[in-house]
Order: structure tokens, then C-alpha cells, then sequence
């Protein structure tokens, strides 16, 4: 290996190395995406209150449900409270059909979301907005036993809120609270209600931003999360808090922006760190695996394909030719020289003096009679002696040239 090509190669090990360095000490950006999904821990994740759950529900199984809730329900009967919590829930009529039989049996459904539609609840949400200059807003639970606490999330957020509802089979349970800068109150709207159905209920929430990683290490707002779930699965509507829950929390998982898509194996390695540094230091490996083993492999020597003779091709085009001309004369010279300079190169014979001893020793070095080589040369003669002739002749010719040749001596 050659001086300079070792100069390249260390600069590009320095440059490799230098590219891993400035990779790991960049500061990551903060991915704000609202993913909701509970493997996650970016800020709009749901990892730390799915772990919590099990706290928070002590009595109570956790189950993740990969399925949308028509197929989960049609196959499994589990009684308890399906949690839904995502940026926009849309079911389609089976779904909602199963989730409704599901709370009309005695279950909870609960949906914290940015947008759900339910004809059959007779709700209706809206998007608040107010005149204030400055404005902030809070989370506030209705009832008193919470002491009329509010919670104030700092990022900006939809403003959603119930405009319309059953009031025959809704109860309030909590409100959004906008003040303006003066901290006086300027709106006061419901965003957390419970809507009877049968001998279940349904939880609807407008902010499910409170839920997420974010938010629930913000301050001391975990104790809105955990106010807001004390609700599910109570026995008496009164005991709020008491956690006096028997059933499951079907935690979904179908329902999320951030839930897994993989699109390709190459998709799969690059979004996991480890495999990802794994296949770039594999390529890394592979470079330098071709630049040694180039240089210490022997070169391919090339193959160099020989010449054809044409020699064959060229004498039959030229024969071909006489022959389209009907020039059966010169085809028929050709054909006697060839055939002398048989003799002379296979039986060692001179042909410059055709005589009876010429004829002798022919015969006997080919195997042929004397008679046959005799009336072979009176033919030849007879060719020779004609300006032209037909091609009857030359075939005679050819015919008798070759049953000398393809005569074998005993």
C-alpha cells in the first residue's frame, strides 16, 4: 500500500469519526409531534401515564388493545372501561355500535380527544374563543370536593368545549377557565362531561393534551389526570377518589397518531437507534473490507478471445461465387491444384512429371488400383485440356477426386 492511498484512508477514518462525534453531542430537537402512543416518551407521548395506570388503578387490569373496539368486542365480553385517548377519534357505525352495547351493559367508555362525534349522545363540541389581548387558560374540576382548584397548561392548545348536550343524561364534570390579564374570568365553559347510557356512561374529555408526558410532570398537574380518572369504574357517584374499581382498563392502542407503521425492514432499522448505528458502522465495514481486499487480490487478467480463421469461410465465399457465375472451368483448376498439393504434402510426392512410375508410387502409398489413379489423371487431363466445360464435368471431376481421397488402405 502506497504512501498516499494511506494518507486518503486516515482522512477518512478521521472524517467518519468526526461525523459519530459531532452526531452525539448535537443537542437533540424536542419532537413536539402528538403521538399519544404510550411506548413513547417525547412530550405528546402517553408512557408516563400508562405506567402509572396500574397505580391508579390498583384493583383494576391494564389490557392494550391492538384492535378497533368492533373487533375486540365482538370476540371478547371483558366488562370494565375502555380508555380512548388520542388527537381526533372517529368511529364508524359498528364501532360505535359495539362501544355503545359495551357502556349500555354497565361499562365506562372513556374519550379524551381533540374531536369525536356521537349522534346518539346529542353532543356537539366547539373551538372557544375570546376577545382578550392576553388570555390563559385552566383546567378546573366541578365538583367541590376538589376545592376548586385550577390547573394552567402553558403551551397553546384548541380551546375545545361542550356547546351542546343531553341534559336529561349529562353531568358536568369539568370546566375550561380563560382569564384575561388582569387574571379576572372571561369564560367559563364545560370540557369534561358524563353522559349516561343504559347502565354504563360514557366520559367525554376536549383536552387530551392534559395526559401526556408533558403536561403530567408540568407542575403539579398530575393531580388533574388523577382527578379526572378517579371517576371511572366508582361504585357510588359520590366517592370520588376512592379507586373502588373491580374491572379492566382497555388501554387502545388502534386509536393513535403515533401507534407503529412499519413500511419496510430499512424503515424498521433506521427508526431504531441501535440498529441504526449497527448498519451505518456495517457500511463503514464493508468501504474498508473493499479497499484492502482490492489491493491484495492479484488483478483479473484479462481474456483475450484468438482470431478466427477465416480461411475456411473466405475459400467457400470465392466458390460460391464461381459458382453463382457458372464459372465451372476456374472451380474445376482450383480443384486440380488442390488436389496436387494433397499429393505433395500427404504422400510426399512430386507432380511436376505425371508418368506410369508417377502412377506407380501413387497407388501404391494411397491403397488405390493403378487403373483408378490412371483414370483419374486421364480425367484431370481431359479438364485441363477444354477452354470450358459443364457442370456435369466438374461434378464427374469432383466426384472421382474424392473417392480417391476417401479410399482407406487395408
Amino acid at each position: 500500500m502506497d504512501k498516499k492511498l494511506k494518507i486518503y484512508i486516515g482522512l477518512l477514518v478521521l472524517i467518519v469519526l468526526g461525523v459519530f462525534y459531532v452526531e452525539s453531542v448535537t443537542p437533540k430537537e424536542i419532537n413536539w409531534y402528538p403521538s399519544y402512543a404510550a411506548k413513547h416518551k417525547i412530550p405528546y407521548g402517553t408512557y408516563v401515564l400508562h405506567e402509572e395506570m396500574p397505580s391508579l388503578f390498583p384493583k383494576s387490569e391494564v389490557k392494550d388493545v391492538y384492535q378497533n373496539p368492533y373487533v375486540y368486542l365482538k370476540d371478547d365480553k371483558t366488562n370494565g372501561t375502555y380508555f380512548f385517548l388520542d388527537n381526533k377519534v372517529n368511529f364508524d357505525k359498528d364501532e360505535l355500535n359495539e362501544l355503545l352495547e359495551f357502556a349500555d351493559r354497565g361499562n365506562d367508555v372513556f374519550i379524551a380527544t381533540n374531536g369525536v362525534h356521537i349522534d346518539t349522545l346529542k353532543i356537539e363540541t366547539r373551538s372557544l374563543s375570546t376577545s382578550a389581548f392576553e388570555e390563559k387558560a385552566y383546567q378546573k374540576m366541578s365538583n367541590p370536593i376538589f376545592g376548586g382548584k385550577e390547573y394552567h397548561f402553558d403551551r397553546d392548545f384548541s380551546k375545545l368545549y361542550f356547546s351542546e348536550v343531553d341534559t336529561l343524561n349529562t353531568t358536568i364534570l369539568g370546566e375550561l377557565v380563560i382569564r384575561n390579564e388582569n387574571d379576572s374570568i372571561i369564560s367559563k365553559k364545560p370540557n369534561f362531561i358524563k353522559v349516561k347510557h343504559g347502565e354504563g356512561n360514557f366520559y367525554l374529555h376536549t383536552f387530551p393534551q392534559a395526559f401526556t408526558n408533558y403536561n403530567m410532570l408540568l407542575d403539579n398537574n398530575y393531580e388533574y389526570v388523577a382527578n379526572v380518572l378517579s371517576y371511572l369504574n366508582n361504585q357510588h357517584e359520590n366517592e370520588v377518589g376512592t379507586g373502588s374499581n373491580s374491572s379492566s382498563i382497555l388501554w387502545d392502542t388502534y386509536y393513535k397518531t403515533g401507534k407503529s407503521k412499519i413500511t419496510s425492514p430499512m424503515h424498521y432499522i433506521l427508526s431504531t437507534q441501535s440498529l441504526k448505528w449497527a448498519y451505518y458502522i456495517g457500511l463503514i465495514g464493508v468501504l474498508f473490507f473493499i479497499i484492502f481486499k482490492g489491493k491484495r487480490n492479484q488483478r483479473l487478467i484479462p481474456v483475450i478471445t484468438p482470431l478466427k480463421n477465416q480461411t475456411l469461410a473466405f475459400t467457400r465465399t470465392i466458390a460460391n461465387m464461381y459458382y453463382e457465375k457458372s464459372e465451372h472451368k476456374n472451380i474445376a483448376e482450383h480443384k486440380i491444384n488442390y488436389f496436387l498439393e494433397y499429393i505433395r504434402i500427404k504422400y510426399r510426392l512430386s507432380t511436376l512429371k505425371i508418368d506410369e512410375r508417377f502412377y506407380k508410387n501413387l497407388a501404391n502409398r494411397s491403397g488405390n488400383s493403378e487403373e483408378k489413379v490412371v483414370a483419374l489423371f486421364k480425367k484431370i487431363q481431359q479438364i485441363q485440356s477444354k477452354s470450358s466445360i459443364t457442370e456435369e464435368d466438374l461434378v464427374a471431376l469432383n466426384k472421382v477426386i474424392e473417392d480417391f481421397k476417401a479410399y482407406k488402405k487395408e
